[in-house]
């Protein structure tokens, strides 16, 4: 009778083992490459350099059955530089992505930990930078985040299933500032939508005192990263904003090999001066609008083409003396080839022209700041881009 009893546990529990079925699963990219600048503070730049078309990274993606269609998952994703090897994102471990949570193909997915919004999800994978252009093609100092320069810490996220090609879903992240629940607070929502040749998407981004530590644009999480949490010219003079807000739209349509599409954004740093420390009036508002179009065509199965021009254009923003700051306009444009060598290797060519006119955000005389490199010392830049990206 006690075998019995012995035997019939033992067979109970291999049936639950067999039943919670898990997997793990490493990947990673490694991008690198020659970045040559015609212009970064006044210089001719030659630098080799990680992650321009896709950014280098190495993570862990777990799955467990738990029965019933719900699944447990999460991710953790490293980003590194392999020029230097040193970690990205400011120095974080899993700067990328960490989270965890419950998937259900009726019910959705609810992650929690730190995630991309969803302009990113939704919007900012039909631009031509997610596609073949990588983040130098980015708009103007990637401002509208379609590029996901930013990621949010602490953050809730919900992703719907799919319901004939539409689905939805939304992010909140918590501020984490004892006694005051909207400092840092972070909430987004978007749709998209794909079937047959049309995809597009919509999206909105909320941020709270974005430039303060521990805000959007400075969650890295060192010292070094919490002094410069926004470089670009672009906008970075808007430090004093309490509110960044991003309205984004993005639609591609796919004819054969050749797909067309476009972007739109509306960005907002809002409420300038709240600080107390600006050169804006307090309560004043910068606002950009920013759109592209882009086309891409697939030559052949190994070889895509892509090309793509955007437009930015800044009001002119009230300056404390009660004077306007005048507005600023970027005009850029890009081309991009893509070969692969195979599935998981491909050899590619990206290059970008931008120009600037107006005022910056320092109330200064715009220049051109191609993302993430130096600002030109003139209203004119250009970087070519020349590297090769594999996948494991």
């Amino acid at each position: 009778m006690k075998n019995s009893i012995v035997i019939a546990a033992t067979a109970g529990l291999f049936a639950s083992v067999a039943h919670a079925q898990s997997s793990v699963t490493l990947y990673g990219i490694i991008d690198e490459g020659l970045s040559y600048s015609t212009n970064s503070g006044g210089h001719s730049l030659w630098t080799l350099n990680s992650g321009v078309l896709q950014g280098s990274r190495f993570g862990l993606r777990t799955s467990e059955d738990l029965g019933g269609g719900v699944k447990a998952i999460a991710t953790l994703e490293n980003g590194f530089d392999a020029s230097n090897g040193r970690l990205g994102q400011g120095g974080l471990m899993f700067g990328r992505q960490a989270y965890v949570g419950l998937s259900s193909g009726q019910a959705g997915t609810a992650t929690f930990g730190r995630q991309y919004d969803s302009v990113v999800d939704y919007v900012g994978q039909l631009g031509a930078a997610d596609q073949w252009g990588g983040y130098i093609a980015a708009h103007p100092g990637d401002l509208d985040n379609f590029n996901n320069a930013y990621r949010s810490n602490n953050t809730i996220k919900y992703r719907s299933p799919t319901y004939s090609g539409v689905s939805f879903g939304g992010t909140y992240s918590l501020g984490g500032i004892a006694g005051n629940v909207t400092a840092n607070q972070i909430w987004s929502v978007g749709v998209g939508y794909s079937g047959g040749p049309l995809t597009a998407g919509v999206g909105y981004l909320n941020a709270r005192t974005p430039y303060s530590s521990g805000g959007l644009f400075n969650n890295s999480g060192t010292v070094a990263s919490q002094t410069t949490a926004v470089a670009s010219t672009v906008y970075s003079g808007y430090s004093s904003a309490s509110t960044y807000q991003v309205i984004a739209a993005a639609v591609a349509y796919t004819m054969g090999a050749a797909t067309l599409g476009a972007t739109y954004s509306n960005i907002k740093f809002m409420d300038l001066a709240s600080n107390g420390a600006s050169v804006y009036a307090r309560g004043a508002s910068a606002s950009f609008n920013n759109g592209e179009l882009n086309f891409k065509y697939q030559l052949t199965p190994a070889l895509l083409l892509g090309a793509a021009f955007d437009y930015t254009d800044r009001n002119a923003v009230t300056l404390a003396s009660g004077q306007d700051s005048g507005g600023a306009k970027y005009y850029q444009g890009a081309v991009g080839v893509d070969y692969f060598l195979s599935k998981r290797t491909d050899l590619y060519f990206i290059g970008v022209y931008q120009k600037a006119s107006g005022t910056d955000s320092r109330n200064g005389a715009a220049v051109a700041n191609i993302t993430n490199f130096t600002a030109s010392s003139s209203d004119r830049q250009t970087v070519l881009r020349l590297g090769m990206r594999h996948k494991f």
